[in-house]
């Protein structure tokens, strides 16, 4: 019996052409994507009206968190495209928290650079010459840079002015008067370091070449007779004037007759109203001048560079009395008798004539 043999057909092959058919558009869909994302973090975006806008990144937020809290702010464009952004392009590396100022617009990268690098808002303080232990702990804690409390702590220890004047009992007289800036939250030692290295590089620089003139005297006696004549001199060209008044009765050992050294005696005693009164010439205190002979025990505020500079290296003159013309200029004699006249002019004369016209 014969078998009939299996026929069959050949199946064809089914072609590419209809994959690239729906593959094609889905291409075209991401490269798009791809575009306008890629513009997307490269344009450059503001969303906050005005020039500026201060945003404040908390300690220990996420960089999720914060990339969302910019978005909302109006910095960012698009928070999930930033944290593809971060993670891939900027090797995810770790933000820092502060208070940032962002200015008109400004792409993703711009932005989260400035995190990354921890550009925050430092923090100005001014430190005007003349400021005491406790005016200075002052203006820096209603600057936001620290508690008055640990700062005056901090200040009343010598350790950091000790290498310095190894007799400094506090660091009154050696917080350098200047404009100083500091990140926010920026440590109290921190703070008080900054200011008393800043003494150190000026003294190193400024002061001490000037000392090799005046081999005899120490550090502590130029830094008190500076805060001295940072007290009293207006005019920058007295300076170094007042500065040779003072040396030449620290000299002759007569009192110096100082009254801001007697202003600060009140201030230690709790007793200065603002005014001093002639029973104040004969408080007892080694910072009274009018009392006591030669410098005070130590300085009396903190001097600024120029006076450091004016008691450093003291005009030669043969004056030992000024006397105050009452418009920040002095006038300078040599003998008690000038002085005297000097006093009846410009003290008691200019008094009596201006309280007789109404002033």
């Amino acid at each position: 019996m014969a078998t009939q043999g299996r026929t069959g057909k050949k199946k064809k092959k089914r072609g590419c052409g209809g994959c690239l058919f729906f593959l094609l558009p889905l291409l075209l869909v991401a490269a798009g994507f791809s575009g306008w994302a890629w513009w997307r973090v490269q344009h450059p975006f503001q969303g906050y009206p005005g020039s500026e806008r201060l945003v404040t990144i908390a300690p220990g937020t996420s960089a999720s968190l914060a990339i969302t809290h910019l978005e909302s702010e109006g910095v960012l464009a698009d928070a999930r495209l930033a944290r593809l952004y971060l993670r891939f392009r900027m090797g995810n590396r770790p933000i820092q928290a502060g208070e940032y100022r962002f200015r008109g617009p400004l792409n993703t990268e711009q932005v989260l650079g400035k995190l990354i690098r921890g550009d925050v808002i430092n923090i100005l303080v001014t430190l005007v010459e003349g400021m005491t232990l406790e005016e200075t702990a002052d203006k820096l804690a209603d600057s936001k840079l620290g508690r008055r409390e640990v700062l005056l702590d901090l200040m009343r220890s010598p350790e950091l002015i000790a290498d310095l004047d190894p007799d400094a009992k506090d660091l009154e007289g050696y917080l350098l008067p200047e404009t100083y800036s500091f990140a926010p939250k920026t440590d109290e030692k921190v703070v008080v370091a900054t200011i008393a290295k800043t003494f150190h590089t000026r003294y190193e620089h400024q002061i001490l070449p000037l000392r090799d003139r005046h081999p005899d005297r120490t550090l502590r006696q130029i830094v008190t007779l500076a805060s001295i004549v940072e007290k009293e001199a207006k005019m920058p060209t007295e300076r170094p004037i007042i500065a040779g008044v003072y040396s030449n009765r620290v000299n002759r050992h007569i009192g110096l007759a100082a009254d801001p050294t007697v202003i600060y005696a009140l201030k230690k005693l709790g007793r200065w109203d603002g005014n001093i009164h002639k029973a104040d010439l004969q408080v007892d205190s080694p910072y009274n001048t009018y009392r006591y002979a030669g410098l005070p025990p130590g300085p009396i505020c903190s001097p600024g560079l120029a006076s450091l500079i004016a008691a450093a290296d003291p005009a030669d003159v043969p004056y030992l009395y000024f006397v105050s013309r009452n418009d920040g200029t002095h006038v300078f004699s040599s003998t008690l008798e000038e002085h005297n006249r000097n006093v009846e002019i410009w003290q008691k004369r200019y008094w009596r004539e201006k309280r007789a016209h109404g002033g």
